[in-house]
């Protein structure tokens, strides 16, 4: 098997899931290069990695300033800043597996699509919901006619009230000026299944969302700009941060300050976004919403997406002509019924080991596939 090399181009926490591929199964994958900002960031990657000094950069622009360094370019840099390195990994030779979503601008995705025609490169986007064994498996059983013509998918993806806080109201998705709506920072994996799943053009869609409740009119009484400025409501607050990120890993710590220290993380907690009052940031983005979708051939979909749950989750239940499946992708099983036989069983899958459910592997394991045979064709989530 050819070991296919690669540069990443933003060491944050997407680009550290597909990197772990490379650790795991290094006859198939290895990372030559990196670019990140983030000095410490940078330079802890390039260590794990195994990278010399001269090969970590501290800017995409530099980095795709070199001769060409590898195959491959993964891409994980923030929402907005994807169009650019993009049309220039592509220029300069490298296939492309970018985050989603491509692009918040619609005329930015079209033209990373003809760019990829245009050098004959292979450009993949990170919908990984797509390579779990759930969602694979929900999708053998709609294509193989058990459950008959899909008439209704309705999903929902229950965000949990706490993720909610960390990335989208005190975190780097919470403002869409800076990186992009809700439904494309988060939900976009949910769009994407649904369309997966049904097939078929949609036609019509209707959406409505708002958010109705982190911002300052619903702040208690007294709240102060940071949760350790002496807040007096954090008793009774779901949200105070020292409390939610007292017991946390250093892997995750990682996400809000390079120093998990006890000191650093408080001095994060202080200075930082996400030592901040859940009322009182910058954030902008949605905390609830449903789209409603009608397809070619009269099928329809509701999806509703929530930041009020007790978990982080998704349900579907997908309605046919013949049978209904329902399921909890967090239980990574479903069952189907049948409505002829009035009989149900039950499709459980092993727990995955990697992240987003298995996807994150999943993706990273057909990708390289579809490198190693690339003859201009495209892959499962190839744009």
């Amino acid at each position: 098997m050819r070991q296919i090399s690669a540069i990443l181009l933003g060491a944050g926490n997407r680009g550290n899931a597909y990197s772990e591929y490379a650790l795991k199964y290094p006859y198939e994958f290895n990372i030559v290069a990196i670019a990140d900002p983030d000095e410490k960031r940078r330079r802890d990657f390039a260590d794990k990695y195994d990278i010399p000094q001269e090969q970590a950069f501290s800017s995409w622009e530099q980095i795709l300033a070199q001769p060409q360094l590898a195959e491959v370019a993964i891409i994980t840099t923030q929402d907005t800043l994807h169009y650019a390195p993009t049309i220039r990994a592509l220029e300069r030779g490298y296939h492309v597996l970018v985050e989603k979503p491509m692009s918040p601008r619609l005329d930015e995705c079209i033209q990373m699509v003809e760019a990829a025609q245009r050098y004959r490169k292979q450009l993949s986007i990170c919908h990984v919901l797509r390579y779990t064994p759930f969602w694979t498996a929900v999708k053998q059983v709609v294509d193989s006619g058990e459950i008959g013509d899909i008439v209704s998918i309705q999903l929902n993806e229950n965000v949990g009230n706490l993720h909610m806080a960390h990335s989208y109201v005190r975190g780097n998705w919470r403002n869409s000026e800076t990186s992009s709506p809700m439904i494309l920072a988060k939900s976009s994996h949910d769009l994407d299944i649904i369309s997966w799943l049904i097939g078929k053009p949609c036609r019509r869609v209707s959406s409505f969302g708002s958010l109705m409740h982190f911002s300052e009119e619903n702040a208690p009484i007294g709240a102060t700009p940071y949760c350790l400025d002496g807040c007096p409501a954090q008793a009774n607050c779901s949200y105070y941060a020292p409390r939610y990120y007292a017991n946390k890993s250093d892997t995750f710590l990682k996400k809000i300050t390079s120093d998990t220290s006890r000191a650093g993380v408080l001095e994060a907690l202080k200075t930082g976004p996400y030592g901040k009052c859940v009322y009182q940031t910058d954030n902008n983005v949605v905390d609830h919403q449903v789209v409603n979708f009608e397809f070619q051939g009269g099928a329809t979909a509701t999806f509703s997406m929530c930041g009020f749950t007790h978990d982080t989750s998704r349900s579907v239940q997908i309605m046919g002509t013949k049978g209904e499946i329902r399921g909890y992708m967090k239980d990574h099983s479903f069952t189907v019924y049948d409505f002829l036989t009035n009989r149900k069983k039950n499709i459980q899958m092993e727990r995955p080991t990697s992240g987003h459910a298995g996807g994150d592997e999943g993706i990273m394991r057909s990708f390289l596939q579809e490198i190693r045979s690339f003859h201009g064709g495209q892959g499962l989530t190839s744009a």
